[in-house]
């Protein structure tokens, strides 16, 4: 499954992230390469949890629009 990750970057450098259809589900890293790897890893692991308590994500949908 797919899911939309917004990326923002720190004034200080770096970059944080946040899953919105998997609220709390946030990471962060140096580079954008790193942050990838690490929001993949906090996904899989706040999705392992919902499953080890018999829940499901939230039905989030995330709009893109433009102006």
């Amino acid at each position: 499954m797919n899911y939309k990750v917004v990326v923002h970057r720190e004034p200080k450098g770096g970059y944080w992230a946040e899953v919105p259809a998997l609220p709390g589900c946030v990471s962060e890293g140096d580079t954008l390469d790193e942050l990838q790897v690490n929001v993949r890893e906090a996904m899989a692991g706040y999705l392992e949890v919902l499953r080890e308590e018999g829940r499901q994500p939230e039905d989030i949908q995330v709009l893109e629009i433009g102006l």
